[in-house]
């Protein structure tokens, strides 16, 4: 039954009226200031609150809400509301997890693999074209996840009766990206480093060949490609400094005269602030960037025309002519 309000009510009263309407996750006036980031199975990790204050610390396993259900993770991090733009709405924290709930998981992943085994049995007599990436069973066993990947739709209604026929649970078949599928399995680049995708990245970015030839770097598939195949993600990350450093520099092909010879930039160095110049016989020299900007040989401008109307500047012309 709807409560009744007679009369007008405080700021306090209805503060309270509307906490009791929402869910804490929804809550504009909530009392939980901080959330914690939880790991579950690969590089999937999520929000979540303690409205309850359970004791808990980075490194603590903990069930949490989940999609029709518990599930059981590790304690990544934890923050404050608002340091972070991409939260959305955070589940809670339910409890700590016994010994015997971590145990578990052993059973748990030899149930997935299992259960993978079944999978790619199946995708082969339904002869679908799909790549089979990783099982991820709930903690409680109310879903099972099946990622895959794929070059084109698949129609995997067929597929789908099997496993709920024999698991009797929720099937639920996620296709992913083969940068997701790298991320998940984790590994190290070329740098030595452990691979961004599966270290830090949470919302893969477009790149493209244009980045690494604005890095001057070689547009060789081996050299800038990742172990997914697609480009390195880090051709992003410095890209804003190339941008911002080439705006400081002459344009390629940029005409100088040096000792009344003509000269032309062939080549630039952000990192030392030298421009590589060429006559017409193909002798190259080295200028600093600020001799380059002097010896510049200015560009005379075109007379604006019209562009909106460019039959009036022609028309234009035709009058003072016949004056």
């Amino acid at each position: 039954m709807e409560k009744e309000i007679e009369g007008l009510m405080t700021e306090g009263e209805l503060q309270e009226e509307i906490k009791d309407a929402l869910p804490i996750e929804e809550s504009p006036l909530r009392e939980e200031k901080k959330v914690y980031e939880v790991g579950f199975k690969g590089v999937r990790s999520g929000f979540f609150v303690n409205p309850q204050q359970i004791p808990i610390q980075v490194g603590d396993s903990v069930i949490v809400e989940a999609d029709r259900g518990e599930d059981l993770g590790r304690i990544l991090e934890h923050r404050e509301w608002g340091r972070r733009k991409k939260i959305g709405v955070a589940r809670c924290i339910l409890r700590k997890a016994t010994r015997e709930e971590v145990r578990s998981l052993e059973d748990k992943a030899r149930m997935e693999g299992e259960a993978f085994q079944f999978c790619r049995e199946k995708i082969a007599e339904h002869g679908l074209k799909m790549k089979l990436v990783d099982v991820e069973r709930q903690f409680d066993g109310n879903k099972i996840c099946f990622l895959f990947t794929a070059d084109k739709r698949v129609d995997f209604r067929e597929l789908v009766k099997d496993l709920a026929a024999v698991y009797k649970t929720r099937i639920d078949l996620r296709q992913i990206g083969v940068r997701d599928e790298a991320g998940r399995f984790g590994g190290y680049g070329p740098c030595g480093r452990k691979l961004c995708c599966s270290a830090f990245i949470e919302e893969f970015e477009p790149v493209s060949a244009q980045m690494a030839k604005e890095q001057h770097l070689a547009l060789s598939p081996s050299k800038i490609s990742g172990v997914c195949g697609r480009l390195m993600c880090c051709l992003r990350y410095e890209q804003d400094f190339y941008r911002a450093a080439a705006n400081r520099f002459p344009r390629i092909g940029a005409r100088l005269s040096i000792d009344g010879r003509p000269y032309e930039i062939c080549k630039t160095d952000i990192f030392r602030d030298l421009v590589r110049v060429k006559d017409a016989d193909g002798h190259e020299e080295s200028l600093s960037l600020e001799e380059a900007k002097r010896k510049l040989i200015s560009r005379k401008k075109s007379p604006r025309r019209n562009r909106r109307n460019p039959r009036r500047d022609s028309t234009n012309t035709g009058k003072e002519r016949r004056k």
